[in-house]
């Protein structure tokens, strides 16, 4: 299938390029680091604060949605729609950085589950 948009439009339709291999460095830079506070709040909250920046489409927000919600799994059983968000960033990460590295994903997939099982 082939989806065609007028490249005039892609911005403002949320349409980004896939990023670099620099970028995707960075990526596993930010799932890497755990110097970060997670906030005690509602799961519901925190639900909703990690879907608006997953909706962003900003490959480094949806880094720090899924290194949070890894964290929070080492403390606390997740609830459904987290374990489903983890799940949904985890599958977004993957693809991007498969594309960017020229990798395949299940590759990516074991170089992220290395960073959070050490």
């Amino acid at each position: 299938m082939v989806v065609m948009i007028p490249t005039k439009n892609s911005e403002s339709v949320g349409l980004r390029g896939i990023i670099s291999p620099s970028e995707a460095e960075r990526v596993f830079d930010i799932l890497k680091d755990r110097d970060v506070e997670i906030a005690a709040q509602p799961w519901n909250q925190r639900y909703r604060q990690y879907m608006e920046k997953i909706k962003t489409g900003s490959v480094f927000k949806i880094a720090g949605v899924l290194r949070d919600l890894y964290l929070l799994k080492e403390d606390k059983d997740l609830s459904f729609g987290e374990r489903k968000m983890l799940d949904t960033a985890k599958n977004l990460l993957m693809k991007e950085i498969a594309l960017a590295n020229k990798v395949q994903e299940d590759q990516v997939e074991k170089d992220i589950e290395q960073i959070f099982h050490n």
